[in-house]
C-alpha cells in the first residue's frame, strides 16, 4: 500500500496489531533534549487565541458558552475553528471553541441541570423527547437500584457512581485509523459480526451483533464528521500530519457523543515517532514542523469540555476529562520504548505552558535512558504537570502496549474495556462496624444489624471481626450496584465510537475502588495500640471518641500500620471477587479518590483516630494530612508497602515537597527527584504525583487568581488549573502534608 511505503514490513500488514506495527518500525532514543524546537509563529497564534477564549471561560464562572438547542453526536455540528488560518490540525466538539455540547443519553435531568447551573434552559423538544421516547442510562438504572442500593448511595457509602453521568475510562485503540484507514476497520467489524457472531443466537450472541452494528454506524459517523472538515480518512494515512489528525478525529468523535468520567487518549508518541522519523528522513518534515504538529494536537486537548452538573464538580473538581497520553516506558523485548517524540510530548509543557490537560503520564522504570528521565523530572520541579506510574509492575500484567485510562488504571490498547464504579468508603465502612451496622450521620439502619462493641474502651479483635463482617456485606452489594449500572449504561449509552477501535472480542475488567484508607488504617491503630472510648448519642450511635495515648499512624514506614492497610484490600478484593460481574469481568481494585475525598469526609462523621467529623479524607492512598512526620522516603514506603496484585486499578499516592527539601539548586533537585522515583520504582510502588512548591504559592494565588491562570497542580491521579478548585478544595490541598526533609 502506497500510504505504508517506507515502513518494515510485519504481521500488522495483514490484520490489526498495532504493536505489532510499533515494534517492526520504532527506534529508541537515548539522547537528550537539544534537538527539541520552540512554538512556531501558527501555534504561538492559535495559542494566543486559545488563551484569550479561557480568560473569558474563567470570568464567567467556568463556562465560556453552551450549545442547548443540539444533542451532540459525532456528526451534529457543522466545522469549527479556533484560527482556521493557523492550524495545523482541526476539530471542534461544537462550532465553536469552547462551547460545551449537551449529551443527554447519560441522563435528562444531569443535562438539564448542567444547564441551569450556568444560566442557560435546555431546548424543550429535546426535553420532550428524552422523557417521553428515549429512555435514559440514568432513569433506567434508578429503576434497577434497590431500596439497599438508593440507601448505600445517598448516605456516601457508594458514592460517586456512573449513573448520571457517563462511565468514561475506555480508551479506543485511536491508532488505528491513521495506520489502517476507517473503511478497513469497517470490514473487519462486517466480518467479525458473521464469523464470530453467528450461532448460537443465544443473547450475549444477539448482544455483540446489536453492539457490532452500533460500531459500524459510528465508524461512518466518524467518516462523515471527518469528510466535513476536508478530510477523507477512509485510507490510512500518508504523513505525519495525516497521522496526528486521523487520531484526533477518532478522540474528537469519542467526546462528542460520549460524557464520560475519563476519555483518555492513549498512548501514542511512540507510534507517531515513526512517522516523523519516515517523513524527516525524506526530507519532507523539519523538526520545527514535527513540534508544530504535536503542539496544536495538545492544544486541542486542552481545549476538550464536558458540560457537568455541580454535584459532579464536588466529586471530580477543577472541570477535568483526564486526557490522559502515556509517555515512556519498556519493551517486553528490553528496548526502552523512548523516542524523541516522548521528549517532543513533554516539551508542550514549555511551547504553551503548564496545564492539566493531557494528563501526562510517565510510565517509569530505572532501565529508562538517563536523559529523558532527568528530563521529565525537570519538568516536574519546573510545571508539577507529570504524574508518574511503575513500568515494571504494569508491564507483566499488560504487556508493553498498554495506556493509563482516567488516572492510574492500565488496560491493554485495543484488547480490553473497563466497567467504571467510583468507590466504597472504608472509614464510613468501620464506623458501621462500632455503630451496629447504623449511619453514623442519620441514626439510620444502613447495613445489616449487629450488636455494639462491648466495654468502655473498644476491643481491637471485637471491632476488626465486625468490620469484616461489614466489608462482606458491602462487597456483595457493590458488585450488584455496578452490575445493574452496567447492564443499563450498555444498553442506553453504548460508546460504540469507542468500541469500534477496540477487539470485536475483548477482555472486560470491572474497577471498584475504596477511599479513606488510611483514616481507616489509622482508626484501627488507634483502637489497637492505644485506647479509644466511643462518645454515644441516644440510639447507641457513636457520635465522637476519646483516643488516650499515641498510635502508629499510616506513612511513617511503620510496619504495624502499614500492614493494615495491606490487609485492608486484600481482604476487600478477595470478597468482592466472590460475587460474579456483569458480562464476566474480572475485578480490580483501586485506591483512589480523585477530590471527592472532600465530599466523602463530609458525609463522614468522626473516626477512632481523632479526625473530627465532616474534615476530609486524605486523597487516595495518601497518610492523612500531617501524620506522614517521617520525610518523604517513609510516606514513599508505606505506600509501596498496598500490594499491587491487590489493588491492579490503580494506588494513587500525591506527592508535594518543597524546592529546597531536594536541593538547593535545579541540578541537584533534578538529580534527587530522579533517585526518588527510581527507587520508589524498585519498591514496587505503583503511581506517583509529583509536585514541586511551597506552600505560599498557593496562598498567593488564592488571593489574587487572575496572576496564576496556569499554576498546575497535580491532586490525585490528574491535575487541575488550581484557581479552577472551590475554596473547599483548595483549602483541603493546602492542608496537606509538603514534605520539608527527605
Amino acid at each position: 500500500m502506497k500510504n505504508w511505503q517506507g515502513f518494515n514490513q510485519g504481521i500488522w500488514q495483514d490484520k490489526i496489531d498495532v504493536r505489532d506495527f510499533i515494534q517492526k518500525n520504532y527506534i529508541p532514543y537515548e539522547g537528550d533534549d537539544s534537538f527539541l524546537a520552540g512554538a512556531t509563529e501558527k501555534t504561538n497564534a492559535v495559542w494566543q487565541r486559545c488563551t484569550e477564549l479561557l480568560a473569558e471561560e474563567n470570568k464567567k464562572g467556568g463556562v465560556l458558552d453552551v450549545d442547548t438547542e443540539i444533542v451532540s453526536t459525532t456528526i451534529s455540528h457543522k466545522p469549527g475553528y479556533i484560527d482556521q488560518a493557523n492550524e495545523v490540525i482541526v476539530g471542534l466538539q461544537t462550532d465553536a471553541p469552547l462551547r460545551r455540547g449537551v449529551i443527554v443519553n447519560g441522563g435528562l435531568r444531569m443535562a438539564e441541570q448542567a444547564c441551569e447551573a450556568y444560566g442557560y434552559k435546555l431546548n424543550p423538544k429535546i426535553e420532550k423527547i428524552y422523557s417521553k421516547y428515549v429512555k435514559t442510562h440514568n432513569e433506567v438504572v434508578f429503576s434497577l437500584y434497590t431500596p439497599e442500593m438508593r440507601r448505600a448511595r445517598s448516605l456516601g457509602l457508594l458514592t460517586g457512581l456512573p449513573d448520571a453521568y457517563g462511565r468514561g475510562r475506555i480508551i479506543g485503540d485511536y491508532r488505528r485509523i491513521a495506520l489502517y484507514g476507517v473503511d478497513y476497520l469497517i470490514d473487519v467489524k462486517k466480518a467479525d459480526k458473521e464469523q464470530i457472531f453467528g450461532d448460537p443466537m443465544i443473547e450475549e450472541t444477539i448482544r455483540s451483533r446489536d453492539e457490532l452494528a452500533q460500531q459500524i454506524q459510528a465508524l461512518q459517523d466518524l467518516k462523515t464528521m471527518a469528510a466535513s472538515y476536508g478530510f477523507d480518512i477512509s485510507a490510512p494515512a500518508k504523513d505525519t500530519r495525516e497521522a496526528v489528525q486521523w487520531i484526533y478525529f477518532g478522540y474528537l468523535a469519542s467526546i462528542k457523543e460520549q460524557n464520560g468520567a475519563a476519555m483518555s487518549i492513549g498512548r501514542g508518541s511512540t507510534f507517531l515517532d515513526i512517522y516523523i522519523m519516515r517523513d524527516t528522513e525524506a526530507g519532507l518534515l523539519t523538526e520545527e514542523g514535527a513540534q508544530e504538529i504535536i503542539d496544536q494536537f495538545v492544544i486541542k486537548l486542552r481545549l476538550a469540555r464536558m458540560l457537568r452538573t455541580p454535584e459532579y464538580n464536588e466529586l471530580f473538581a477543577g472541570d477535568p476529562l483526564w486526557v490522559t497520553e502515556s509517555v515512556g516506558g519498556m519493551g517486553d523485548d528490553g528496548r526502552s520504548l523512548v523516542t524523541k517524540s516522548s521528549f517532543r510530548m513533554l516539551h508542550t509543557l514549555y511551547n504553551l505552558g503548564p496545564a492539566p490537560e493531557p494528563n501526562l503520564t510517565v510510565l517509569w522504570s530505572e532501565r529508562l535512558p538517563e536523559n529523558f528521565k532527568k528530563f521529565a523530572a525537570r519538568i516536574s520541579v519546573k510545571t508539577s504537570a507529570i504524574q508518574y506510574e511503575n513500568d515494571e509492575v504494569m508491564r507483566p500484567v499488560y504487556g508493553d502496549d498498554y495506556g493509563i485510562t482516567c488516572c492510574v488504571s492500565a488496560m491493554k490498547l485495543g484488547k480490553m474495556m473497563q466497567f467504571f464504579g467510583a468507590r466504597a468508603n472504608l472509614a464510613k465502612s468501620l464506623l458501621l462496624a462500632i455503630n451496629g451496622g447504623k449511619d453514623e450521620k442519620t441514626n439510620k439502619q444502613l447495613a445489616p444489624v449487629m450488636e455494639l462493641p462491648q466495654g468502655e474502651y473498644l476491643d481491637y479483635d471485637d471491632v476488626r471481626t465486625k468490620y469484616s463482617e461489614v466489608l462482606a456485606w458491602l462487597a456483595g452489594l457493590y458488585v450488584n450496584t455496578m452490575n445493574a449500572i452496567h447492564y443499563s449504561h450498555d444498553r442506553h449509552a453504548y460508546e460504540a465510537g469507542q468500541m469500534a477501535l477496540h477487539d470485536s472480542q475483548i477482555e472486560r475488567v470491572m474497577a471498584f475502588g475504596v477511599a479513606g484508607l488510611s483514616v481507616a488504617v489509622d482508626s484501627l491503630s488507634a483502637i489497637k495500640y492505644a485506647k479509644v472510648r466511643a462518645v454515644r448519642n441516644e440510639a447507641g450511635v457513636a457520635t465522637d471518641f476519646v483516643v488516650e495515648g499515641d498510635f502508629p499512624k499510616f506513612g511513617n514506614n511503620d510496619p504495624r500500620v502499614d500492614s493494615l492497610a495491606k490487609e485492608i484490600t486484600h481482604e476487600f478484593i478477595t470478597e468482592l471477587r466472590k460475587h460474579p460481574a456483569y458480562r464476566g469481568a474480572k475485578h480490580t481494585l483501586s485506591v483512589l479518590t480523585i477530590t471527592s475525598n472532600v465530599m466523602y469526609g463530609q458525609k463522614t462523621g468522626a473516626t477512632p483516630d481523632g479526625r473530627p467529623s465532616g474534615q476530609p479524607l486524605a486523597p487516595g492512598a495518601n497518610p492523612m494530612h500531617g501524620r506522614d512526620t517521617n520525610g518523604a522516603l517513609a510516606a514513599m514506603k508505606s505506600i509501596a508497602n498496598i500490594s499491587y496484585d491487590d489493588c491492579r486499578d490503580g494506588i494513587s499516592f500525591t506527592f508535594s515537597i518543597v524546592p529546597g527539601a531536594l536541593g538547593k539548586n535545579e541540578m541537584v533537585q533534578v538529580n534527587n527527584l530522579t533517585a526518588m522515583l527510581d527507587g520508589y520504582s524498585n519498591c514496587k510502588a505503583h503511581h506517583i504525583n509529583v509536585n514541586v512548591f511551597d506552600r505560599e504559592l498557593l496562598v498567593a494565588a488564592m488571593k489574587e487568581p487572575e496572576k496564576y491562570p496556569q499554576l498546575t497542580v497535580r491532586v490525585s491521579g490528574y491535575a487541575v488549573n488550581f484557581v479552577k478548585l472551590s475554596h473547599d478544595h483548595q483549602l483541603e490541598v493546602l492542608n496537606r502534608t509538603f514534605h520539608e526533609v527527605v
